[in-house]
Parts: structure tokens; sequence; C-alpha cells
């Protein structure tokens, strides 16, 4: 099955994505995604410029080699750009290997591993309050984890709340929001939130939070500490995730779970949090961390330590990424938990997607390849349009991790 043709969709139905097309001499087409929020077209150059003309005419089945040659072809490895298009065309290869066998991916893979994908949904607020409120809509639903987000006492503008009912959508056009950080009040007012949340939501629900990046591992460690009495389902991106030995000060101080790793590309960035155990669930992304084949050996390290798979999964990344993330959760072993933001409606007539919601969990059908399909007519009708994510300022005006 050889390469014919390659090219890139960039559309906005309710936000920006980018979209990997391969068509090959059996008149079959394989999807990947290669959005990276706020650098869309910096991906969708890398591939357009640089990757696309070296497929043509390839076996599209020899995944394996693709994958190495787009890797180590360029000497220039790693980085969020480049592991973004080669996952883009990983899954796509992924997609076309699926429907060429006519079996879904999650087949390839290994098989099924469970029923189902359990979710955990965004619960928001301006105020606790406000937040409480929106976990009970989930748990309404059906949902049996609820990622708790905001504002607080003194902070008004925390992460996480922004525009968007069932989602959070943080990138603006034109410029980037300027958000207000200061650790003291956060500090201070997450552990109200979650009292708050254990005492009106029970305990049957699992419950998580999302720091963002935005703490020292002494803060790190001090909110983990004060969390321990509500039993979070996990903490996630306590501190920025480069400087790894700052989680073994977090780790000594707090037995709170820990999640990181959505902005991590390879194997690399997660060796050693893994192989120190100084995290419990790893969130690397398909789409951003070199697509299925380098998901694989990052679960594959991560079994051997006890760490457990949770795909990163906002509505800055498309359909396409969701339908790989679900495949790769069914048959994962060490499954932990896999984000799920509903994508905006305009998105849904562009791409259309073969997975639904039950029970609290979200199931892929068995139609062959990801079962996500591309209207390329409907897509033209939703012109890309420049965004940026917030940028985080602390009260003095010191920008912060965002």
């Amino acid at each position: 099955m050889r390469i014919t043709d390659a090219r890139t969709l960039v559309c906005s139905p309710g936000r920006n994505f980018v979209t990997l097309l391969i068509e090959t001499d059996r008149g079959l087409r394989g999807y990947g995604d290669a959005t990276l929020n706020g650098r869309e077209l910096a991906v969708a150059s890398y591939l357009d410029d640089h990757v696309l003309p070296l497929l043509i005419g390839r076996d599209a089945t020899e995944i394996e080699d693709i994958w190495h040659s787009l890797y180590k072809g360029a000497y220039w490895r790693r980085g969020p750009v480049t592991m973004t298009a080669i996952g883009a065309v990983d899954v796509a290869l992924w997609d076309l290997k699926g429907k060429l066998l006519d079996t879904p991916v999650y087949n390839l893979l290994g098989g099924r591993a469970r029923r189902g994908v359990t979710v955990y949904g965004h619960a928001n607020g301006s105020t606790i309050d406000g937040a409480i409120a929106a976990a009970r809509g989930y748990i309404d639903m059906g949902y049996r984890a609820v990622r708790l987000q905001s504002g607080l006492p003194g902070l008004e503008q925390p992460y996480g709340v922004g525009r968007g009912d069932l989602y959070y959508e943080p990138a603006a056009p034109d410029h980037p929001i300027e958000e207000t950080f200061e650790p003291g009040p956060y500090l201070r007012g997450v552990p109200q939130l979650f009292e708050r949340a254990r005492a009106e939501l029970g305990w049957e629900v699992e419950l998580l939070h999302d720091a963002h990046h935005r703490l020292t591992p002494r803060e790190a460690a001090q909110l983990g500490k004060a969390l321990e009495p509500y039993q979070l389902f996990w903490l996630e991106d306590p501190v920025p995730a480069e400087a790894q030995e700052s989680l073994r000060l977090v780790r000594h101080h707090t037995v709170t779970p820990i999640a990181i790793g959505e902005v991590f590309n390879t194997i690399q960035d997660a060796h050693q949090l893994i192989g120190e155990q100084l995290l419990d669930y790893i969130r690397t992304t398909v789409a951003h961390a070199g697509g299925l084949t380098h998901l694989q050996r990052i679960a594959h390290l991560a079994e051997l330590y006890h760490v457990r798979t949770a795909c990163h999964g906002p509505t800055d990344l498309s359909p396409v990424n969701l339908g790989a993330a679900l495949h790769f959760q069914t048959a994962v072993h060490n499954f932990g938990l896999q984000e799920y933001m509903r994508h905006p409606e305009e998105a849904h007539e562009v791409f259309r997607v073969g997975y639904w919601l039950e029970e609290g969990m979200l199931h892929v059908s068995d139609s062959p390849g990801l079962g996500v399909e591309v209207d390329e007519e409907r897509a033209a009708d939703f012109p890309y349009q420049r965004a940026y994510l917030p940028v985080a300022r602390r009260w003095d005006g010191t920008v912060h991790s965002w």
C-alpha cells in the first residue's frame, strides 16, 4: 500500500485544528492530528515543507521504519513541533493500517483490555459554589471522576476557569489574555475548595486538581500535604517538570498522587520520573509525543514501575487525537484515567466520530481504523483564526508559568 498524496488541513470549527491527510493507491485515507495550541502553523509548515515530500511513494504499512526515519533522519530531534509532526504521520499510518486490515486500531495494539475508557470532566467555576455546582452536573451525567478548578478568595483569575460549557477554552484571538497568579491565596484556597467538595459531593466520586506547573517544590509539597485528607485521585502538574529532581522533595512530603507529562514529547522526558517512581500517572499526549508508536514505549516503561497512563485530552486537540487516545487506552494494560473535554458543536460538523459516552466511560466503535472521518468541504467553511494561550503574571507584574 503506497502513499500517493499527503497534505495538511488547517481549520477553525470553534477553535483551530491542524489535520494531516494521507492517501494511498488502495483508495484509503488516514488521518492524524497535528494541532499545537498557539503554534499551529509552525507544525503545518514543518509537515508541508519538510516531511510530506518524504512520504510519497513509501509503503504506508512500514510504520516503525517511517517513524525512525522522521525522528533520526532530521538530526534535530525532539521538541513539540517535530514530535507533533511525527505524531500526526504516525497516527495517520495506524488509521490506514486498520482500514487496510478491516479492523479497529485497538486490535492492532493487542486487543481490548477493558470494556470502556473511564473519563473525567472539568468542573469549573468563578467561585467555589460555581465549581461544586458544575461537579454535581457531571456526577448527574454519570461521570465517576471530576477535575475541580475555581476562583478563590484573593485570586479571581485562576487557571481552568474560562470560556465554554462542558469544556474549557483558554485560547483567545489576536493577543494573549493576561491572568494573575499569586501562590499565597492559591495555597490557602485550594484546600477550602476540596473540603467543601467532599462535604457536599461525598466520597464516591474521584476528585482531581491541576496546579498547571505554577508551584515551587516546597509549595507543591505543602499543597499535596494539605489535600491528603480529601484523597484526591491526583494532583496534576504541581511543578514545572523540566527540573525533574524537584519531584523528589514533593514525594518526600506527601502521598497525594501526582500526574505529569502533558508537555512531554519523548520517552526521555519521562524516563527519570518513571524510573524513580516520582509520579503516579504519565499524561503524555498521542499527538505531541510522537504518536501511538512512541506512546506504547512510554506506557511499557511505565508499567514496570506501577505508573499508569492518563493521556492529555483537551479541546485544543482534535477528535482525531481523542479517537487515537481511546484506542490506545482501550488496549494498554496500565490504564489510569482519560481526560475528556467536549469539543465545540462546530467541530463535530467537520469531524465525524465513532466514540460515545456511556456510564462515565468513552467507548470506541468497531469501525476499521480510528473510526474518525473528516469532511474537507465543511472544514473549508471554518478558516484559521490566529489565537494564543494566556500569559500569567504575579501581582507585581512578573511573568509566571501559566
